[in-house]
């Protein structure tokens, strides 16, 4: 796996992206995320499945709202892929429609952008010789589709504010120390990240766990730590956004 980072132009919406080779194949387990992801299939197949359910593939060029609950991905034999993976909110400065029709979706590209310009990147990618030309032609296209260059100030303010807390905070407290009401402000967050404020913040605060855990506590410190008033709402919340008990998934954490 290779990771790039964005030019000057778009690191206001983009963290990085990602260059999956997957030469023998592989399945990984890849968990919701705040981040809205593009993925271009440049070889190979991949398929999906919801913690064992039925098996999907993966369109050419596919774009994923912010999910729910954890999904195994299945690299076949020489595949490649190269991911946009944006920033909280970045996403919204490149399409038009509200993020949150994705839900926790994965489309083809197309429902968003016109079939043509989708097809003139993928042929593009297909001709290109090696990665550096291959995000060069990804960051030319993002850029050509660049229709917001200023972010929401006060949704700005909210995701840092849910990332500074890791997660534990009630959305009561978070509108409290902004000048706009519930209704709207979720309906603004919404729009721009492409979920509520109570699933942002249940997401960060799940990952953060993860990321923090360490053998030297026990799960119900992590989770006491975490916020969670008792083990039995820890293990329920953790298996649905993991798929796997804590024990279980600690065992093979994801590979990315």
């Amino acid at each position: 796996m290779a990771q790039f980072l964005p030019s000057p132009a778009l690191q206001p919406y983009i963290k990085n992206f990602l260059i999956i080779d997957c030469e023998q194949g592989m399945v990984n387990r890849i968990l919701p995320d705040t981040s809205i992801v593009i993925a271009f299939r440049l070889r190979g197949q991949v398929s999906w499945s919801d913690n064992g359910g039925a098996t999907h593939s993966f369109p050419q060029t596919v774009i994923s709202g912010i999910r729910d609950s954890s999904r195994l991905v299945d690299y076949a034999k020489e595949t490649t892929n190269l991911l946009v993976i944006f920033k909280e909110g970045g996403a919204a400065a490149f399409f038009s429609a509200p993020l949150y029709e994705l839900g926790s979706i994965s489309v083809s590209l197309d429902h968003l952008i016109q079939r043509s310009k989708v097809c003139a990147i993928e042929e593009e990618l297909a001709a290109a010789d090696n990665n550096n030309q291959r995000i060069l032609i990804v960051e030319r296209f993002l850029l050509s589709e660049l229709k917001i260059t200023q972010s929401d100030a006060l949704v700005s303010e909210a995701i840092q504010k849910i990332k500074r807390l890791k997660g534990d905070i009630k959305i009561k407290e978070l509108v409290a120390g902004l000048p706009i009401s519930r209704d709207p402000f979720e309906k603004r967050f919404r729009k721009i990240t492409g979920t509520s404020p109570k699933h942002f913040a249940a997401i960060v605060r799940l990952k953060s766990l993860i990321e923090n855990y360490t053998d030297a506590i026990s799960f119900t410190e992590a989770a006491y730590s975490a916020g969670y008033y008792d083990q039995a709402h820890f293990i329920k919340d953790f298996r649905a956004f993991t798929g796997q008990t804590p024990h279980d998934f600690f065992k093979a954490p994801p590979l990315w």
